[in-house]
């Protein structure tokens, strides 16, 4: 494959991978090829290819015979989605504040700085940019953790967080002050290199918004009388 081509399918890959955590491609919904070259600028093969990559990390189903389709949500996927999450974080959490230099603690308080501003802006009434609010949101965590220097350990979260993401934003909901204050300590704790604390509260941070997104899940599943 040329140096464009992988570029193109590396493009097409996020591309497609975005629109089903944010939504644009609705759980369950079949992705056809001549629909989706409408809307990706990409080659059957390189499509193919994409919804492939996709389907081997989870975000898409491939049955065979029957073409692709969005990965269906579920109550119980949730868990353990949220479950996986919580072992892989907070371990490398645990590892990356015993090893985290200066330069972690000061990207780490610039990434709480600026979600900060945006959970500000959300608690004001100012919804205009929750996409902005989740993107910072994942760059603080994934900042406490970075110091693990652990490739695989990094690349296996990733996957987790945004299967957890596509969950979060299915169900759009706002904790309020409460996660803005869970973020606060868990910063506080990391740079006072209190791993047990930091963990804890890590756990504590994603069990409360798995309660809250099933919840949410729930009420929207729920036929209304």
């Amino acid at each position: 494959m040329s140096e464009i081509n992988a570029t193109v399918g590396a493009s097409t890959y996020q591309q497609i991978k975005r629109d089903i955590i944010f939504g644009a491609l609705q759980p369950g919904a079949k992705l056809k090829l001549d629909t989706l070259k409408q809307r990706y600028p990409a080659s059957p093969s390189t499509l193919r290819e994409a919804l492939s990559r996709l389907a081997s990390d989870g975000f898409v189903d491939a049955p065979q015979q029957r073409g692709f389709f969005v990965t269906p949500v579920s109550h119980d996927d949730l868990i353990e989605i949220a479950n996986l999450r919580t072992l892989l974080e907070c371990h490398a959490l645990r590892v990356s504040i015993e090893r985290g230099d200066t330069e972690w603690e000061g990207n780490l308080v610039a990434a709480r700085h600026k979600l900060a501003r945006l959970e500000r802006q959300m608690l004001s009434g100012d919804l205009s940019e929750e996409e902005t609010w989740k993107r910072y949101d994942g760059e603080f965590h994934l900042a406490m953790i970075q110091a693990c220097n652990s490739r695989n350990l990094l690349s296996l979260h990733e996957k987790i967080y945004d299967k957890y993401l596509r969950y979060q934003m299915l169900v759009l909901t706002h904790r309020g002050s409460v996660a803005a204050d869970e973020h606060d300590k868990m910063l506080e704790a990391a740079l006072a290199r209190d791993a047990d604390l930091a963990a804890t509260l890590l756990e504590q941070h994603i069990q409360n918004g798995l309660r809250h997104a099933a919840s949410a899940l729930q009420a929207a599943a729920t036929p209304k009388a």
